[in-house]
């Protein structure tokens, strides 16, 4: 049985505020987030994914109230990530509101304590947030990188994704940071690489610019688009991504 499409906008937050740039960088103002979350929600957002990019970099936690104020504001799934490096930061994000919670740098640091989450809030609940781009030392010839992309871990994306799912995450969201605020295309080749090694659900983000692209990365094989900046700046409403993915026979809700 086939699995309906998911269409998630992204809200990368930075002090307070939605920000999208070009691989991280040049970061322009985007608005509110509880507004906006407001807005996709009201458009038909599947779920909404929170990402506060700056929390690893200033090693300090999510703003809690701010996931609070989402929450109270829309109905629909929150994935919340950045900065979260434990069992109480993912409860603490939880009890804010969140449905599920990504995972990145503190995954990479402390790779138990992925096993450690899912033992106690169960897999459903973890996502891996991969943010991986071209590294031609890498055996998979793609490398993980940390930091919003600033920095490399130094390990391959492939054995990090296939590792990760092993112990306990339940959806793997990958950012290809070559393609990321481009507006070029999703990185299809990376998106296929992840694809054929992990069971869970894939979510393929980073370099969306046209309804097309989200048909091709849906080709693919994934069972959830995200983007942002064509979302943040009207480039395309989420229901003419929906109706280019129905108009070329895949399900969405």
């Amino acid at each position: 049985m086939s699995v309906a499409l998911r269409v998630i906008p992204c809200l990368d937050v930075h002090d307070g505020r939605v920000v999208k740039g070009v691989n991280f960088q040049n970061l322009r103002d985007a608005g509110d987030p509880v507004e906006l979350a407001a807005r996709y929600s009201a458009e038909g957002a599947d779920e909404l994914t929170f990402l506060d990019i700056s929390a690893s970099s200033d090693a300090r936690a999510t703003t809690r109230d701010m996931v609070a104020r989402c929450a109270e504001t829309v109905f629909i799934p929150l994935t919340v990530g950045g900065g979260v490096r434990s069992v109480a930061d993912v409860d603490a994000l939880l009890r804010s509101g969140a449905d599920k919670v990504g995972i990145n740098t503190g995954a990479l640091a402390n790779p138990g304590v992925i096993d450690e989450i899912a033992a106690v809030f169960g897999n459903q609940v973890l996502v891996l947030s991969l943010d991986a781009r071209r590294e031609p030392g890498m055996a998979s010839g793609y490398g993980v990188t940390t930091h919003g992309g600033r920095k490399s871990a130094g390990i391959d994306a492939l054995a990090w994704a296939r590792e990760a799912v092993e112990r306990g995450v339940g959806e793997v969201l990958l950012n290809s940071m070559d393609a990321d605020g481009t507006t070029d295309g999703y990185d299809l080749e990376m998106t296929a690489a992840v694809r054929d090694v992990v069971d869970v659900p894939l979510i393929a983000s980073g370099g969306a610019g046209t309804v097309e692209h989200f048909v091709e990365a849906a080709r693919v094989g994934v069972d959830a688009l995200l983007a942002a900046s064509v979302f943040h700046y009207g480039t395309l409403t989420i229901s003419q991504v929906k109706a280019g993915l129905a108009e070329a026979g895949f399900e969405v809700r």
